[in-house]
């Protein structure tokens, strides 16, 4: 089995198949992929979307999952304490 390397995973679209692509990145197997999946077992970050017959998963989200991209929290976090710390213009 071949996982991807982050130059590939960055390098996805913005929905990716379950399998091999979502399965690959997290070090899955085809079988243990699908069967996590069928029994709501994949990281609750990874939503597995039903497009007819496929499943996908949002590309960000494996992103978050991996630790490519900093989750909501923390961006929102690191936001909060850049504004509060910029000085006010006021005028007396």
């Amino acid at each position: 089995m071949a996982t991807l390397s982050i130059a590939e995973i960055l390098d996805l679209p913005a929905l990716v198949p379950l399998w091999p692509t979502a399965g690959q990145a997290l070090g899955l197997s085809e079988s243990t992929t699908y069967q996590l999946a069928a029994e709501d077992r994949l990281p609750s970050e990874l939503k597995v979307i039903r497009l007819g017959r496929r499943r996908v998963v949002r590309t960000v989200d494996l992103h978050r999952f991996l630790g490519l991209i900093p989750g909501n929290s923390e961006a929102a976090a690191g936001a909060t304490a850049t504004a509060s710390s910029e000085p006010t213009n006021q005028t007396p």
